[in-house]
């Protein structure tokens, strides 16, 4: 499989006159390949397509789309390791977490394939008519329906997991529906690699062209004319706030407002409860920073938090955690941008007066008072940066806790006699996050039916949802109820016979099949 720069529009490879390179990581230099920039017009015409394949794709078996799914995933494999080295070359990341990302995104793939199969998630239940009960009830029949085309945004710092063909995608796919991407220019090489494995799969299936369609580009206008084509019923973002609310504003603007299923910023407190603190403050300190220094910080589940009780034990953990961070190996950061904006916050908080640098790297300190003050050291840093609070008690703790915005993940280190104290901290942390651990680290997200990788505004823009596991195919679907429908005329999953064999629920019961 080759890159030539193109375009996927459904079967068609288009190129223009106007292109970007990507560049080199490690170095920062331009990479020679030039990649077309797709136009509103390729917006408009992927956007069409997609939505003419919309009934096709939508209505197909359990069984097909898994097959789909599955078919997806083999063409990924079958790439080879040109796939990784193109991505080390244009992210700088090491090839084993690329090859441990894309074992990540074939099995994300095959377990929506399975979860597809099972036909759980169609929800069916059926409410049978009740023609001499006094009022008379109706024959209602009720399931999940795709909602059709969906826009997808490639991630920065995720090239296989949570771009092309991560995350987003397969949900959509899913759940039915077609998907148009807009692949992120740090790493299109990558992405047109993992575009045209889509796609022989749509083709292999024999699905309509419109399934699928890519659009490489680095304008922002880009992205504005794909969630405001009308024919895109729903988006999935993983970026900045600032990106995923200009999103969110064009959704909202538009003649039928759509959602925006935006994952966008979370510092991820990590609470040191007082006798885990006392008892392994030096190795807190260590494990800390071998998660906040995963992937060079670049993960949306970082630790940039750290909250615990002022006192001799803290001072333990901030000299280990001080101590770790200054061996740390240097790491390149995946994006020009994201090294400018890094370097930016280090210097906010360098630079404001209620936190003070603890050693050679950027790990800073600040009391509760202060940090309940002053939002600004609560602001993402995406790097390897964090804040440690120091609390005079308990209940400055958790007013610390309180003041916090919405989060991807929320973590408690405490050990057996911290129990008495932890359930009121606990209740905070489930208040405030997606996904709350105990005695461990928030980088790493399980790909599992169990997992919410979503939280409160802002860490999304919808906190009821997820992005990781098999419950984030429940954005890109919709309840419909049929009632007095003829059988004939009934989606298959509600059909008398239930052709699909799918679970269902007849008059409040659970069927046998």
């Amino acid at each position: 499989m080759t890159i030539d720069g193109s375009i996927l529009i459904g079967a068609r490879d288009v190129r223009h006159e106007a292109v970007f390179h990507a560049v080199e990581a490690a170095s920062g230099a331009p990479l020679p390949q030039p990649f077309a920039e797709a136009t509103e017009t390729d917006v408009a015409a992927a956007c069409a397509l997609a939505a003419a394949a919309s009934d096709q794709f939508g209505s197909l078996s359990p069984a097909d789309r898994g097959a789909f799914l599955d078919a997806v995933a083999s063409a990924i494999e079958a790439i080879g390791d040109v796939l990784i080295e193109t991505a080390m070359n244009e992210t700088g990341l090491p090839r084993p977490r690329l090859e441990g990302e894309r074992g990540r995104t074939t099995g994300q793939l095959r377990l929506f394939a399975a979860e597809v199969r099972d036909g759980g998630w169609l929800d069916v239940v059926i409410d049978p008519a009740m023609p001499d009960r006094v009022p008379p009830r109706a024959d209602l029949r009720r399931m999940n329906v795709p909602l059709g085309p969906v826009a997808v945004f490639g991630a920065s710092n995720f090239p296989l997991a949570f771009s092309v063909a991560g995350g987003d995608t397969a949900a959509a796919f899913a759940a039915g529906c077609p998907v148009v991407v807009k692949g992120h220019p740090a790493h299109p090489g990558t992405g047109e690699l993992v575009a045209r494995a889509v796609r022989s799969a749509v083709q292999a299936c024999g699905l309509p062209e419109g399934v699928y369609s890519y659009l490489p580009g680095r304008a922002n206008a880009l992205g504005g004319a794909l969630v405001a084509d009308p024919h895109i019923r729903a988006v999935g973002f993983t970026g900045s706030r600032s990106g995923g609310l200009a999103l969110a504003e064009i959704a909202r603007q538009r003649a039928e407002p759509i959602p925006v299923f935006a994952e966008m910023s979370s510092i991820n407190p990590v609470v040191l409860m007082p006798f885990a603190l006392t008892t392994r403050a030096e190795a807190l300190g260590a494990a800390f920073v071998a998660s906040l220094t995963l992937g060079a910080g670049q993960f949306c589940t970082n630790p940039g938090l750290v909250i615990a009780l002022d006192g001799p034990d803290l001072d333990r953990f901030v000299t280990a955690a001080a101590s770790a961070l200054a061996a740390a190996p240097p790491q390149a950061m995946l994006t020009p941008g994201i090294r400018a904006a890094y370097n930016a916050g280090v210097a906010a908080l360098d630079g404001n007066r209620a936190a003070r640098r603890v050693g050679p790297g950027a790990l800073f300190e600040t009391t509760a008072e202060q940090f309940i003050a002053d939002r600004a050291l609560g602001d993402e840093v995406f790097g390897v940066s964090s804040v440690v609070v120091r609390c005079a008690d308990l209940a400055q703790l958790a007013q610390v806790l309180a003041s916090l915005e919405g989060q991807l993940t929320a973590t408690l280190q405490l050990d057996p006699d911290d129990t008495p104290h932890a359930a009121p901290i606990l209740a905070l942390l489930q208040a405030k996050a997606g996904r709350v651990l105990a005695n461990g680290w928030p980088t790493g997200v399980e790909v599992a039916h169990a997992m919410v990788h979503g939280g409160p505004y802002p860490a999304t823009t919808d906190g009821r949802t997820t992005s990781v596991g098999t419950l984030a195919m429940a954005r890109f679907a919709r309840p419909v109820c049929f009632q007095d429908i003829p059988d004939a005329l009934l989606p298959p999953a509600l059909q008398a016979a239930n052709p699909w064999h799918v679970p269902r629920r007849i008059d409040g019961k659970r069927e046998t099949i």
